[in-house]
């Protein structure tokens, strides 16, 4: 992976040198977003965030991060939620003694491609830290605009990948997941074609362990139940099952251009080694912290740069023990069916992301018990016939659409059964 080391518009503080960047954060109100905004709120004299855009569930929480910013522009994905956010920052202007015509309101966009329109507003980066495939389209908006692009927002690469690597310049993409920072931070210690293996490390979820005959009964509070990590729902949930794990192979593949075949997965259940590069001479670098999102946040922010005190270090005074463990392909199969979607390449892992939403979805609502998420997955995906050329928007999300009427389709069989 390429080094960042220029920026668009990027301002010098001429009293300490700091570098000021503009930042619009897509998904602000949601886990990666409010840790980013935490980040920048430390960091006042290195980012300024000029762009929000959530979905709108949260408008009091939204109209908060925008005056406290000062944001230019906010982007609302629900149409019907703009009066509630109106409210909202009206609200807060009172809480805040401002005078209704002595402050500067952000310019408000709703509608489902409010934050495509903020992608492309002017800015040095934006970070995508949405949730799911829809994050694809503010992707692609982002990179078209020359904006330096920081995606956390995997489904992104799983669902779209040939659009995104066809739209990226050279280092336009830096990885916040924290497996693909650590990977891209390894990638420091030697040339591209001194890799020999990327290794991606799992917590192995809150039931490893155990024997599929185990899950049966699992309940969604108990795969929320993350030994390790603080995350939003579907993503922890996708822990619990591994298939997280199988998307995030996939994203590494189109980040760093090595085959499926170099990219490993090793269950780490401390999670303070986040992922590992293998060299060709046998050497293996790690990078280690403790788990913190806060960390790869912030150095996709700053990147190539680091961001002092960012997140706390790994206490070296406190005995510790940090383990691995090979993966259990055979009671946790979502590695595997990932990685084979992935060699299959076309629209496959669009099939794989969009009917994996679909199955968590059914499961959350109790339609669909837990081992029926990557089973039902598996099954649409064997049943897909890719396309091998995805040049398009449509394309990708054709497969998708199809992909959540099979979930859909079967989930009411298995319900009539």
């Amino acid at each position: 992976m390429q080094r960042v080391n220029a920026y668009a518009n990027t301002a010098i503080d001429g009293d300490n040198g700091a570098v000021t960047r503009d930042v619009v954060i897509l998904g602000s109100t949601g886990s990666v977003g409010t840790q980013a905004i935490d980040i920048a709120r430390r960091n006042r004299d290195r980012f300024r965030i000029v762009g929000l855009a959530a979905g709108g569930d949260r408008p009091g929480l939204l109209a908060e991060q925008a005056l406290d910013l000062g944001v230019e522009v906010v982007g609302i994905a629900k149409a019907s939620s703009l009066e509630d956010v109106q409210l909202a920052i009206f609200a807060a202007a009172q809480r805040r003694d401002y005078d209704r015509g002595d402050f500067s309101m952000p310019k408000l966009l709703a509608g489902a491609d409010a934050a495509e329109q903020v992608a492309a507003w002017q800015s040095d980066l934006v970070l995508n830290g949405m949730t799911g495939s829809v994050g694809l389209a503010p992707t692609l908006a982002a990179l078209d605009a020359g904006r330096t692009l920081a995606l956390a927002n995997k489904e992104s690469l799983i669902a779209g990948g040939p659009l995104v690597k066809a739209r990226a310049k050279p280092g336009q993409i830096i990885p916040v997941d924290s497996e693909h920072s650590a990977i891209a931070q390894c990638l420091r210690s030697g040339a591209t074609a001194e890799v020999r293996k990327l290794i991606l490390t799992a917590s192995g979820g809150p039931f490893r362990g155990r024997q599929r005959g185990d899950l049966a009964d699992v309940t969604v509070e108990q795969a929320m139940a993350h030994p390790t990590w603080d995350m939003g729902p579907v993503i922890t949930i996708n822990s619990a099952t591994l298939i997280n794990k199988g998307l995030e192979l996939i994203e590494a593949h189109w980040l760093f251009d090595l085959d499926y075949d170099a990219i490993d997965v090793v269950v780490h259940p401390q999670s303070v080694i986040h992922s590992m590069v293998e060299f060709i001479d046998g050497s293996t670098i790690a990078q280690a912290s403790p788990p913190d999102m806060h960390l790869p946040i912030a150095l996709a922010m700053a990147w190539p740069d680091r961001v002092d005190r960012a997140a706390p270090a790994v206490d070296w005074s406190q005995s510790a023990a940090w383990t691995f463990e090979p993966l259990d392909h055979a009671n946790f199969p979502a590695v595997e069916l990932a990685k084979s979607a992935g060699r299959a390449g076309g629209t496959k892992t669009a099939v794989l992301n969009a009917a994996n939403e679909e199955a968590v979805d059914a499961f959350v609502a109790g339609k669909l018990p837990f081992l029926g998420i990557v089973d039902t997955v598996a099954d649409v995906v064997e049943s897909h016939e890719s396309l091998m050329n995805v040049s398009t928007l449509a394309d990708v999300r054709d497969a998708e659409d199809w992909a959540r009427a099979m979930v859909h389709e079967r989930v009411k069989k298995g319900s009539n059964a």
